[in-house]
Formats: C-alpha cells, sequence, structure tokens
C-alpha cells in the first residue's frame, strides 16, 4: 500500500462524511518494524488500511483509534518494543492518533433563495450538506455547488433516503406550508438533533397547534426550534443564512 491509497481513502470517506482516526509513528528507536512517518488508517468499524508495525502496537492503536473516535480526542502512545509487544529486537515507537473525516451533517429541506445561501455557507463552514427538493429546475448542482448529495423528491420519498441521526441538524425552508409541516414531521419520527423551520412566530403558533391537535406531545413540539436562526435582524437570504448557519455553529460547539 502506498500513501497515496491511503490519502485517496482520506478524502473518500470525508466527501462521505464517515469518521476515521489517522495513526501515524512520530518517533522511533533501535530496532523498531516502522519509521517516522509510517501511517495507518483505521475506519469506524475498526477494519484499517496501512500498518504501523503490526503484534500489540498496531491492535493497541486500533483501539486508541477508535476511543479517539468516540470522544474526538487526539492520543499519543509510546510502546517499548519487547517481548510483551510481540517483538524481540527491542527499541521503542511513538504513535500519535488524530481522529478525523466526521463532519457534521446538515440536511436543508428546500432549495430557494435561503436554501442556496444556507448550503453554500455551511459547506465553507465544514458541514456535510445534504439538499432536498421535489423541484428539478431547484435541484442542480450548478445552483448548489455547496450540496454533498441532492435528492430530488418529495418530502415524503426523501425520508427514505436520508439517514438522522442525534448529530444531525435539518433546516426547513420549502416553497410552501404544507411541506414545511410535512417535512418537520417526518423529522419527529427521527432522531435528528436539531430541527428548524423558517418563518415567522404566527407560522409557529399555527404549526404548534396542529401537532398538538394531531396527538405530538410537548416533548416532540419543544424539538422544533422556529424561527429558526440566531436574531441578528437578518433580511436578505444570505442574512438569513448567517443567522441559521451561525446558531448551528454555536450547538456545534457547545460543550
Amino acid at each position: 500500500m502506498t500513501d497515496l491509497e491511503l490519502f485517496e481513502e482520506m478524502v473518500r470517506l470525508t466527501r462521505r462524511g464517515e469518521a476515521f482516526a489517522l495513526a501515524t509513528v512520530i518517533a522511533h528507536n533501535g530496532s523498531s518494524p516502522r519509521k517516522s512517518g509510517a501511517k495507518m488508517l483505521v475506519r469506524g468499524d475498526g477494519t484499517v488500511l496501512g500498518s504501523v508495525g503490526g503484534g500489540r502496537v498496531e491492535l493497541e492503536s486500533v483501539q486508541a483509534a477508535l476511543a479517539a473516535l468516540g470522544d474526538g480526542e487526539h492520543r499519543t502512545h509510546n510502546f517499548a518494543l519487547t517481548e510483551e509487544q510481540g517483538f524481540a529486537c527491542g527499541g521503542g515507537m511513538t504513535v500519535y492518533i488524530e481522529p478525523q473525516g466526521r463532519r457534521p451533517h446538515l440536511v436543508m429541506f428546500g432549495a430557494g433563495h435561503v436554501g442556496r445561501a444556507v448550503a453554500a455557507l455551511a459547506h465553507t463552514c465544514g458541514f456535510r450538506v445534504v439538499v432536498v427538493d421535489e423541484r428539478p429546475d431547484c435541484s442542480t448542482h450548478a445552483l448548489l455547488p455547496g450540496a454533498d448529495d441532492i435528492v430530488c423528491a418529495p418530502v415524503g420519498e426523501a425520508f427514505r433516503r436520508l439517514a438522522l441521526d442525534r448529530e444531525s441538524f435539518v433546516v426547513i425552508a420549502t416553497p410552501g406550508h404544507l411541506r414545511d409541516f410535512d417535512a418537520v414531521r417526518g423529522c419527529l419520527a427521527t432522531e435528528a438533533g436539531f430541527v428548524g423551520l423558517l418563518g415567522s412566530r404566527r407560522k409557529r403558533e399555527t404549526l404548534l397547534a396542529l401537532l398538538e391537535k394531531e396527538g405530538f406531545d410537548e416533548e416532540q413540539r419543544n424539538r422544533v426550534v422556529t424561527p429558526v436562526g440566531l436574531d441578528i435582524g437578518a433580511q436578505t437570504p444570505e442574512e438569513i443564512a448567517v443567522s441559521i448557519v451561525g446558531q448551528l455553529i454555536r450547538l456545534r460547539k457547545k460543550p
């Protein structure tokens, strides 16, 4: 395996928003099996590409990499290459573990002016952006260069193609109230960590009353953040995008 193959896999995983960790030998002495600069990529499922030396060094490096993916913390491990580590040659190695690859996931319902502005800004801020819109003339990469994926489908069908978990952000700004409310209902049936709806306070009151009438309990209704975005007096699509993405970043950085 060459470093080029490893780097290509890093790019592939990053584009897909999949977490991985990179283990790199940053120091060595004596008769170590791998020298400084040797790399190993550890995927979220524990599979690897490359090697940092085999034996217990590699086993413990994989375990450390998976732990790093769990808590997001970098790690440095020093190994004495004794028989206990599976080596009889002596020497030592230091392996540095870096969790990488996983970008926060944003699903943007609506590819209008606001949706396009949010997708573009969120992309530059490190989000993996999926845009959902049933209009073919709006669902193009030419109009949505910041989108990693575009789902051109009605709201109900789109949910069958989305994977939303507690770390997912959703922003809803479709062309009409009915589609907006359908998107909200769909989100409440998932574990999406953030559900934001663009609109006025009056629209919020209408939505919450409707959800209550339909049997959604208070905890479910409280999951909907509307109006979405920080209160900065935003008016243009670009300003609204700043208010929304700023809110998402604040939540993402919250300890």
